[in-house]
């Protein structure tokens, strides 16, 4: 067995979701999982994410893990060989609700699939490279595609960082405020209404009066009435 493939199979004493994320270029995640609320997540039990290297299952010599696409033009492919045992030996360690391949022609992500899939325990999210992946690898192993937007990176290793954090921070217990996830931008298919803070004069610039009146009933009525009026004004697809 591989030493990456040890370093894998370790349990943790973790009850929430387990996110296991697998990239060619693992590095550039490695800082963003380990800061502020995603770490505390990690610390406290909550969440756990996993970067899994892929050059680590590549049997060849100089760990290769790409070829030219059959039928020519430009750009490198990910086989389907290194791919398949990278997920076949994470798939003996634990079940997977969902294999999740990160491409700019998936599923778009938004809040009602975050909701969903923050309900999981565990996660494999695949991360494409150059050119894609071999297509054999979507067809017999994927379950699930998502794209974070119609445009192209270098790398899948954003939007698997981005989709993790959407989640993560969606589990009981993550943030400090247990409600505050639910008033976030798009549940409920509105945008979030303005927010204030400290001083309440700021150069003649007021915070509105009724959240200061201590009222609850009326700062929640304004909150709800901002936050249809903020969508209407800028994202009215929302609302059809």
């Amino acid at each position: 067995m591989m030493e990456a493939e040890k370093k894998n199979t370790e349990d943790t004493p973790n009850s929430g979701l387990r996110i296991d994320i697998v990239s060619c270029v693992p590095r550039l995640l490695d800082s963003f999982f380990d800061h502020s609320i995603l770490k505390r997540a990690k610390d406290a039990g909550h969440a756990e994410v996993v970067i899994h290297d892929l050059r680590d299952y590549s049997i060849q010599k100089q760990k290769q893990i790409d070829d030219y696409a059959f039928g020519g033009g430009a750009g490198m492919v990910l086989g389907i060989e290194t791919i398949a045992r990278c997920i076949r030996n994470l798939q003996s360690i634990r079940v997977y609700d969902d294999i999740i391949y990160m491409t700019p022609d998936g599923e778009r992500f938004q809040q009602k699939m975050a909701n969903r899939l923050s309900m999981s325990k565990n996660l494999l999210i695949l991360c494409g490279h150059y050119k894609g992946i071999d297509e054999r690898v979507r067809e017999h192993f994927i379950t699930k595609e998502i794209s974070i937007g119609d445009y192209v990176l270098s790398g899948g290793e954003l939007p698997a960082a981005v989709v993790s954090d959407a989640l993560i921070r969606l589990i009981p217990g993550v943030l400090n405020d247990e409600t505050s996830a639910l008033t976030d931008s798009f549940q409920d298919n509105l945008l979030a209404p303005p927010v204030y803070t400290r001083p309440a004069d700021f150069e003649g610039w007021k915070v509105p009066d009724v959240l200061l009146s201590g009222h609850e009933k009326k700062i929640n009525d304004w909150r709800m009435e901002q936050s249809i009026k903020r969508t209407q004004e800028r994202r009215p697809d929302l609302l059809h």
